[in-house]
């Protein structure tokens, strides 16, 4: 079963927050909270808050060792536009970006299935090119 959780309209910029999603994909839910808990990124606290969320919404928030990370991204968000004062009276434009991030979690068994199924299917149309 999946789960997902979603963050919007977060003042992260998307480059630093993907920074510790590359951290945690494809991991275990319980080694990506140990990864989350040492790392010096301001981000890892809302990327900890988003998977902490993802597996609740899973419904095994007491019992997450059999939960893997499937998916993490984050995407653009609007950008704040502000003036900062600049030599000679002019305005200097700063960018204050914004981001959301969405974290899919799956089980373990679920996706060992699904690979057994799709290397199965892939032999069985291998041999049958071959006769």
């Amino acid at each position: 079963m999946q789960a997902k959780a979603t963050a919007k309209f977060v003042r992260y910029t998307p480059r630093k927050v993907n920074q510790v999603l590359t951290l945690i994909r494809n991991k275990k839910v319980d080694k990506a909270f140990e990864v989350l808990s040492f790392l010096p990124k301001s981000a890892a606290t809302l990327v900890t808050k988003v998977l902490k969320s993802a597996t609740a919404n899973s419904g095994k928030l007491k019992d997450y060792s059999n939960l893997k990370v499937k998916e993490a991204w984050v995407g653009n968000g609007p950008i704040l536009k502000r003036m900062r004062p600049g030599p000679q009276g002019r305005g200097l434009p700063i960018k204050k970006r914004t981001s959301h991030l969405t974290i899919v979690v799956t089980d373990v068994d679920v996706t060992d299935k699904r690979k057994k199924k799709i290397v199965k299917s892939a032999k069985v149309s291998k041999e049958t090119q071959v006769k």
